[in-house]
C-alpha cells in the first residue's frame, strides 16, 4: 500500500493585487498572506512613481518573515524589496534602500553585497526586467 502524503492547503485564487491600495498590500504582506510575495512585487512595481510605496517596501523589508522567506539560493523577499528600491533609481527609493540595507545584520549585508557584486550598497544599480 503506498504511503499517504499530507495534502498541502489550497491557496485559492490569487487576489487582484493590481487593484489594491498600498496600505492593503502592506497589510497583506505583514499578515504573511500566502500571496505576500505577489503583493510585495506589486508594491515594488509602484516604487519609481510613488514615494509611499517605496517607504512601505523599505519598512516591510525589515520583517523577519520576509528576511527568512527565500526566493532562491540566498535571495530573500527582503533582499528583493531592497533591490527593487535600488532599481527604481529615485532619490527617495535609494535613500530608503540604504536605510533598509542598514537594518540587515552585518553578515547578511556582506552576503547581499557579494550577491550584487559590489563593495558598498551605494555602488549597486541593479536592473529589474
Amino acid at each position: 500500500m503506498p504511503a499517504e502524503f499530507p495534502q498541502l492547503p489550497k491557496r485559492g485564487p490569487a487576489p487582484a493585487v493590481d487593484r489594491m491600495s498600498n496600505a492593503e498590500l502592506a497589510r497583506m504582506i505583514e499578515a504573511e498572506h500566502p500571496y505576500r510575495g505577489k503583493a510585495l512585487f506589486e508594491l515594488s512595481d509602484r516604487i519609481a512613481h510613488d514615494d509611499d510605496a517605496a517607504t512601505k517596501v523599505a519598512m516591510l523589508s525589515r520583517l523577519t518573515s520576509l528576511r527568512q522567506a527565500r526566493l532562491f539560493d540566498r535571495v530573500s523577499l527582503a533582499w528583493s524589496a531592497i533591490i527593487a528600491l535600488l532599481a527604481a533609481e529615485t532619490e527617495h527609493s535609494r535613500a530608503s534602500a540604504y536605510e533598509a540595507f542598514g537594518a540587515l545584520d552585518p553578515a547578511e549585508q556582506g552576503d547581499m553585497l557579494d550577491y550584487l557584486e559590489v563593495s558598498a550598497i551605494e555602488e549597486a544599480h541593479p536592473r529589474i526586467a
